[in-house]
């Protein structure tokens, strides 16, 4: 199963009253996990920059003025997102109307809003009354955010996946329940206590794919969730392989 989880930088909050993209971020999953690809570019949105703006991402027109424009990278963000698997984003729709906008501009398909995950809505029904803003998400599940000075869309979309992980219980489902005996009358099997374990995963894909997920996880800091996954001598085991 393969999704994008993506993320957007913009000149405002209306795509419809001018306001273009100036940053994209996506970082591809297949079945929950990150393959080290993704698609990441700044762009020059052919306009101003509002000083609202600015202060949120600190992205001004002097730095971008150089970037490629939209049209000329989209083939490669289409050729990246691909026409199925899911998109998921924090506050999806406004995501989705940034990017159709321009893909519209550019003479390309639009995404249809039946691809969208939004995490936000699965953090409303999950924790209801409390914020849910991305920070907080990442306070909650105490994932590192330290480096998220401004706001950034690869580093976004980067955290963004480690909380959609948390928000699916995905972390939960691969913790295996080890029961013990308490070597008691006939061995019994009466159960006084569980130990949870994280259940380490066997490598998958190519070992290029494989050093590319250990670069991405490398970035993330110490307490990524993704290294939970991860058999602590499974380096060793490429290694000798």
């Amino acid at each position: 199963m393969r999704e994008i989880v993506f993320d957007t930088e913009t000149t405002g909050l209306d795509p419809l009253n001018g306001d273009r993209l100036v940053e994209i971020g996506c970082i591809e999953l297949v079945n929950r996990f990150p393959t080290g690809k993704v698609f990441h570019r700044y762009l020059n949105p052919e306009r101003d920059m509002p000083e609202g703006a600015f202060r949120v991402h600190g992205l001004s027109i002097e730095f971008l003025k150089d970037k490629p424009r939209f049209v000329e990278v989209v083939d490669e963000l289409v050729t990246f997102i691909g026409d199925n698997g899911m998109l998921v984003a924090h506050n999806a729709m406004f995501d989705l109307g940034f990017l159709n906008a321009e893909l519209k501009r550019a003479g390309k398909g639009e995404v249809g809003r039946d691809r969208l995950v939004d995490t936000l809505m699965l953090a409303r029904r999950k924790h209801p009354g409390g914020s849910n803003r991305l920070d907080d998400l990442c306070a909650r599940y105490r994932i590192d955010n330290s480096r998220r000075t401004k706001h950034g869309a690869l580093l976004d979309a980067e955290l963004l996946a480690e909380v959609y992980l948390e928000l699916l219980g995905a972390r939960q489902a691969m913790l295996g329940l080890t029961q013990f005996d308490d070597g008691g009358n006939g061995g019994s099997g009466a159960n006084h206590s569980a130990l949870v374990r994280p259940q380490p995963l066997a490598p998958r894909g190519t070992p290029e794919e494989r050093a590319a997920h250990r670069a991405f996880v490398a970035t993330l800091g110490a307490s990524a969730v993704w290294r939970d996954y991860r058999s602590p001598d499974s380096d060793e085991k490429e290694s000798a392989a």
